[in-house]
């Protein structure tokens, strides 16, 4: 066990490298540059603010600089937001965004459990439409209905922002429909998969309680939800892109939009390693997790 995890560490380290460095090369092929969208400036203007972020050296010499920087945790000043560096924006927006995926996650696992455990006993038919249809919605669709029904019609919930509770609602239901869904089909299939098992056909013929049996149904069959769990909860933190920019909320994804479009390289580039990161790290321990709860998988390792 404790080999697979080393191996599985050295690995992510490695994914996370080689996304720093091909994310790196990729921006500064692209065409134009960070300043290209400003007003003309003077071309000795322009060489002092290339020569002050190294943008004057060749790319392999900005690439080790670059790399240097981020060994010792700065990963440089932002080029659009004056006086701000990466780490700040990062500080400010990672508890925003992590309290928006942290709180839509956990609602997404007990409603999926729940809801997948009972469509497995009762509502088949009606559950895999109404899966069908929610899944295959998209996330700024979803947005968008709900501030026009709940913030525009019904004056419920505010329809952007991020300053208490209720300006919460839409947004992490907007950001868990999907993975509500999602884990609710996979819990469905799983427990049905359980049910015609050998040993849940012994226990029942034992005679034991229907809560007994119930409980004993959802344990075996969570190993395929935890084998997800964690690529979910990454999925909540770093792919909010559209949550965030549609509910305007300060977190790391519309910054990540709007440093993309700005051509911001630093912010950019640090988003999308703390987002690899993040994924990387979440799906080690979803594998860490299926094994620990799949005694089948312990046997491959």
């Amino acid at each position: 066990m404790i080999s697979f995890i080393i191996r599985r560490v050295l690995f992510g380290f490695l994914v996370i490298l080689l996304v720093i460095t091909s994310t790196f090369f990729l921006l500064r092929l692209l065409p134009g540059g960070p300043f290209d969208k400003e007003k003309k400036l003077p071309e000795e203007i322009k060489i002092n603010i290339e020569r002050k972020f190294h943008l004057d050296k060749p790319l392999h010499q900005q690439f080790l600089i670059y790399i240097s920087g981020v060994l010792k945790g700065d990963f440089g000043p932002s080029y659009k937001f004056l006086h701000r560096t990466a780490n700040d924006i990062i500080k400010d927006t990672f508890p925003i965004s992590l309290k928006l995926g942290l709180t839509s996650f956990i609602l997404s696992l007990f409603l999926g459990i729940l809801f997948g455990t009972l469509s497995a006993f009762r509502f088949g038919r009606f559950f895999e439409l109404v899966v069908s249809f929610g899944i295959s919605l998209p996330s700024f669709v979803v947005a968008s209905l709900l501030i026009i029904i709940f913030s525009l019609s019904l004056n419920m919930f505010p329809p952007a922002l991020f300053e208490g509770w209720k300006y919460m609602v839409l947004p992490v239901i907007t950001l868990s429909l999907g993975p509500i869904l999602y884990i609710a089909k996979l819990t469905r299939t799983s427990v049905l998969s359980t049910l015609q098992e050998d040993f849940t056909k012994f226990a029942k013929s034992k005679g034991i309680g229907d809560f007994r049996f119930f409980l004993h149904v959802i344990l075996a069959s969570l190993s395929s939800v935890f084998s997800v769990a964690g690529l979910l909860f990454a999925f909540m933190i770093t792919g909010s892109f559209v949550v965030e920019t549609v509910f305007a909320i300060p977190g790391m994804g519309r910054y990540f939009v709007l440093s993309v479009i700005d051509r911001d390289y630093p912010v950019v580039m640090a988003l999308t390693i703390v987002f690899t990161t993040i994924l990387v790290f979440a799906n080690i321990l979803s594998e860490i997790l299926y094994v620990i709860f799949d005694p089948r998988a312990r046997e491959k390792i």
